[in-house]
């Protein structure tokens, strides 16, 4: 039996002859039941977007007995750091003391000499005005508190200043 192929205007018999006007004869496709080439690269996309969905998603999220991120640290005790004076800059001085928002996981024990170089470090050299300016000041509070959590391997939560006096 020979195989037709699709003609554009009058239908076509089975053997291949032109089929008489007004037939109503459907034309055989050979390629009928076949999805046409983009609807396959289409589909080949589609799939291959699903795909590398998934596989994001299954690498990307944490994995389930971990939160996203880390809780953070509990508080614990609060060591007081007797008030000291520091040479400022034209023969100022500073007078001020801090307290240290130690966390939970922190020894009852904590070295306040070192937390006082570290202090006076910061804030020594400074001019007056420049510690008066309270921008200035909080800045120079979050850098004794960075430096502080570096000595102290992350035990120290905050900051407090108690005292603080400049002449």
């Amino acid at each position: 039996m020979a195989e037709l192929q699709r003609t554009v205007g009058r239908p076509v018999s089975v053997t291949g002859t032109p089929a008489p006007e007004g037939s109503t004869r459907k034309t055989v496709d050979k390629d009928a039941d076949a999805p046409p080439r983009r609807r396959k690269k289409w589909l080949l996309a589609v799939v291959a977007v699903v795909v590398l969905a998934a596989v994001a998603f299954v690498l990307l999220r944490p994995p389930a007995g971990e939160a996203a991120t880390p809780a953070a640290p509990e508080p614990g005790i609060v060591v007081p750091i007797d008030p000291i004076s520091v040479n400022l800059t034209d023969g100022h001085y500073l007078r001020f003391g801090f307290t240290m928002q130690m966390t939970k996981e922190a020894t009852a024990e904590v070295q306040t000499a070192k937390a006082l170089d570290i202090a006076i470090e910061v804030f020594s050299g400074r001019d007056p005005a420049e510690l008066n300016d309270p921008a200035r000041r909080a800045e120079l509070k979050n850098e004794l508190l960075r430096q502080l959590s570096e000595a102290f391997e992350g035990q120290v939560m905050d900051v407090y200043l108690t005292d603080f006096v400049t002449q």
